[in-house]
């Protein structure tokens, strides 16, 4: 049964297109030739003519995308380096005892802030006072002794002047005031000694800072001059303190330049992983050489530290204005787009047609991202609604009220250096 539906519809398929193929594809006479050659009653339920085939719809226009933009800026951009530094103190002092000593008194305690000249020991001085009290008596006899022999030669240069006494006896009495003058100075000497000595029985700090931890209590016997060993206590100089951080050689001619200026370069830390900005500062130094092994220059910021929110060691994020580069194009960071090819930037035409544009980003911060090519001042860039762009697709503008709402759109992103 099948197979004789099948011969059927081949019968009924191969008829009709000979009658199209004998009439030239007019479907209307083949079909009037049809009804004609079929009985009248079978024809009357027939219809008299095929229905014309239907038009073809035009393809629906698809609406426009609306997507929001920013007309691109211009400013003049800081040129910003950023490196990773520590921070270092200007001096360190290690105390150390001068004598030989007990302690007798210690007023350090661990972490105590401290100005140059504060009592941090006291030594046993029982001795030293001894010395000097011995050597004040010394002093007084050999004092003594040398008004005796002034006045002996003050006698015998009368005598010598009447005749009454010899050149010899003029000489002795002579030399002798001399030795005692050399006595009284040597004995002033001596006493001088045991006073420094016994100065040094008392332990100050040499400079201002705060104190580490402290390694040497009372009742302890330290040894003097000594300079080995952990001492009795390090001092830290706390204001200022300076950040040590290195840049790529090819940062040395702005660098010199920024530390040439009347007024050196800012500088700006922050704690490792935040952007929060721990203090500013001014370019102090630039190493006279470039490290081979690295390839970097090593330079040094000072800062005040009045609040002591920097720590020696402690590791921040250096950011350095070197400069500023004139009349540089901004667009919102969102803007930017990642392709294969590189950054790209949805722009609209003055004829509302959007335009793919290839950029460099020079930097991107706060929300914002520097251009050194593809973008002009003034033209306007999609912020909002790029995935439903295509290039040279009319679009529908729909104009941000100012570039910080665009801005806010996007993530706000560190300052990366590009170039």
């Amino acid at each position: 049964m099948i197979r004789l539906l099948l011969l059927v519809a081949a019968v009924l398929a191969g008829g009709a297109g000979y009658l199209l193929h004998r009439h030239a594809g007019d479907r209307q006479a083949a079909w009037a030739e049809v009804r004609s050659a079929l009985p009248p009653r079978l024809a009357e339920h027939l219809p008299l003519a095929l229905a014309a085939p239907a038009a073809p719809k035009a393809p629906a226009v698809p609406p426009r995308p609306v997507v929001g933009t920013v007309a691109a800026g211009s400013t003049d951009l800081p040129i910003t380096r950023t490196a990773v530094g520590w921070i270092e103190p200007i001096a360190t002092v290690v105390v150390r005892p001068r004598i030989d000593g007990v302690i007798t008194e210690q007023m350090a305690r661990d972490g105590q802030p401290v100005q140059a000249g504060d009592v941090l020991y006291r030594l046993d001085d029982r001795e030293l006072r001894a010395q000097i009290a011995r050597n004040e008596a010394a002093l007084a006899r050999d004092q003594a002794t040398q008004t005796r022999t002034q006045n002996d030669v003050r006698r015998v240069t009368e005598l010598l002047s009447r005749s009454a006494a010899s050149q010899a006896q003029f000489d002795i009495a002579t030399a002798e005031a001399k030795v005692a003058s050399a006595n009284v100075a040597a004995s002033q000497a001596t006493l001088e000694a045991d006073r420094v000595r016994l100065d040094y029985t008392t332990i100050r700090a040499p400079i201002s800072g705060r104190l580490g931890t402290v390694r040497v209590t009372t009742g302890n016997l330290v040894k003097g001059n000594e300079s080995t060993g952990t001492g009795l206590v390090t001092i830290t100089q706390m204001k200022p303190l300076r950040a040590t951080f290195s840049l790529p050689e090819r940062e040395l001619d702005l660098l010199r330049a920024a530390l040439a200026r009347k007024e050196p370069a800012t500088v700006r830390v922050s704690a490792s992983g935040t952007d929060t900005v721990l203090a500013s500062g001014r370019l102090s130094f630039v190493d006279s050489s470039v490290d081979q092994a690295s390839g970097t220059v090593t330079a040094w910021a000072l800062f005040p530290n009045e609040d002591e929110r920097l720590w020696p060691g402690q590791y921040v994020r250096v950011e350095v204005d070197l400069g500023r580069r004139p009349n540089t194009v901004t667009v919102p960071q969102v803007a930017v787009q990642p392709g294969q090819d590189g950054s790209f930037v949805w722009v609209v035409r003055p004829d509302g047609i959007a335009e793919r544009r290839s950029v460099e980003v020079l930097s991107a911060s706060a929300g914002s991202a520097a251009l050194t090519r593809g973008i002009a001042a003034g033209e306007r860039v999609v912020v909002e609604g790029q995935v439903r762009v295509r290039h040279g697709q009319p679009v529908t503008e729909r104009p941000q009220s100012s570039a910080p709402e665009a801005q806010a759109a996007g993530p706000q992103v560190r300052r990366t250096l590009i170039e």
